[in-house]
């Protein structure tokens, strides 16, 4: 390493949000970016490791203790090379990531200063495009064929590296263009879909075919692209989110929460939607029912839309503040509160509390019922038990987002030449996860094939 004390001389530095009063008033990206020597500096930071725990953690296996080091010695080709070399798209990883290299590193146990491992690698992409590095490579073409089926992030990450090994391949997509979760699902303030567009522009440009408007089935996998295609890969995601069966659940403005943020990107980019159509929070009290990152992008989404309120309710209780889970010891990922850009917008949060009941006149919401709980032990052990507490409420709302999370997809047992990825065989997580899979899935696409 060039600087092997850095870390004790400088500390960790981020770029911070702009604004809150700026910010909440358009749905450009919140997050700001150090200047170069910023962020040569914070590249100095990461240490000469005896184990790199950050290559243990990130599902891609990114080096990040060798890109910080060419990032700190000025060779930013060099820093992208490596960079590019486990991870097929750091801009988006390099926003929306939640940096499970910077959880595991060993900086974040001796003084909870972690190296900027996400802001670094989105300043050493976006460098690459600036500076002409990033060239479209077209592959040398074997005789294999090879279909995607959803174009999120695995299976833009499997059609990547399936086209970089010399097949032909066709993304199939159900919406008007490719992304998946990236487009639909994350609101621009986290990422600006002119970066989505520039990905998917390179990928055309290396010869990958995209055609949207394609929503496939099962019969359609096996009786259609199986035949066509010489190995099909599964990348449809998790669409089918967990819903809340109470009763009034029927009632207007009880929403789930993709139907919020994917209408808002897709109005965003231009479409246009008829007034009864509109899903809007504004001039409303809203209730998001979920504690994770999906309701954390609704609060911001509303307040942007001129929300009057947002509260946030989860059935699990609090999560550990501070740095250290006791449950959950270094260097696995820290299960402690997470405050975000949006919650720092101005939100109620409650945690142990349960749902009941949507109330509603005249076919609109009104409020809803919820319950205090408790959870504790089960005698007979699993799931512990959930316990009353206190009496029910009414929280007087107009609008109910259900951010609960999403049902695994189950599969009918395919053809050998059909692979499953991403959320879709594992069931929702993250998108670098996702992209992970689909990486490991194209290599196994690629084995089966050279034995065929």
């Amino acid at each position: 390493m060039g600087n092997p004390k850095a870390f004790l001389e400088i500390h960790r530095q981020e770029a911070g949000y702009r604004p809150l009063h700026d910010r909440i008033h358009d749905f450009g990206e919140v997050e700001q970016t150090l200047n170069t020597r910023q962020r040569r500096e914070q590249a100095s930071r990461c240490m000469d490791c005896g184990v790199p725990f950050c290559h243990w953690a990130c599902p891609l296996g990114n080096k990040a203790p060798e890109w910080n080091d060419a990032l700190y010695k000025g060779d930013w080709e060099l820093a992208f090379r490596l960079l590019a070399s486990t991870n097929p798209f750091p801009e988006f990883t390099g926003r929306i990531c939640p940096a499970l290299c910077e959880k595991a590193c060993v900086l974040n146990r001796f003084n909870h200063e972690p190296t900027t491992n996400r802001g670094d690698e989105c300043a050493i992409i976006e460098a690459a495009f600036r500076e002409g590095y990033i060239k479209p490579r077209v592959p040398v073409r074997n005789d294999k064929c090879v279909a995607v089926v959803g174009a999120g992030p695995a299976g833009l990450a499997c059609a990547d590296a399936l086209n970089q090994m010399g097949f032909t391949v066709t993304v199939f997509e159900k919406n008007e263009a490719a992304g998946g979760l990236l487009r639909y699902g994350i609101p621009n303030f986290k990422l600006n879909k002119a970066i989505v567009d520039r990905r998917i522009d390179l990928m055309e440009k290396e010869g990958i075919v995209f055609k949207y408007g394609e929503e496939m089935n099962d019969d359609d996998l096996t009786t259609k692209l199986a035949k066509q295609f010489d190995a099909v890969v599964v990348a449809t995601g998790t669409p089918t989110a967990r819903d809340l069966r109470v009763p009034g659940r029927e009632l207007r403005g009880v929403h789930f929460a993709l139907e919020l943020l994917s209408q808002q990107n897709r109005v965003l980019s231009g479409m246009e939607f008829a007034k009864e159509e509109r899903i809007t929070a504004k001039g409303k009290d809203v209730l998001v029912i979920g504690g994770g990152d999906t309701g954390s992008d609704c609060i911001g989404t509303a307040h942007r839309q001129g929300c009057k309120s947002v509260t946030q309710i989860e059935i699990m209780p609090k999560p550990v503040e501070g740095n250290d889970d006791p449950q959950n010891p270094w260097p696995n990922f820290p299960r402690t509160l997470k405050t975000t850009s949006s919650h720092e917008e101005g939100c109620t949060r409650r945690w142990n509390i349960n749902t009941l009941e949507f109330l509603g006149e005249n076919g609109k919401l009104t409020g809803v019922k919820v319950q205090e709980i408790d959870w504790q032990p089960n005698p007979q052990g699993g799931r512990p038990l959930m316990v009353e507490k206190g009496k029910p409420e009414v929280l007087k709302v107009q609008m109910v987002l259900l951010a609960m999370g999403f049902l695994k997809p189950e599969h009918p047992q395919y053809p050998e030449n059909i692979f499953i990825c991403g959320d879709a065989a594992n069931g929702a997580s993250l998108v670098v996860r996702a992209m992970a899979s689909g990486r490991q899935i194209a290599l196994n696409v690629n084995k089966y094939l050279k034995t065929k």
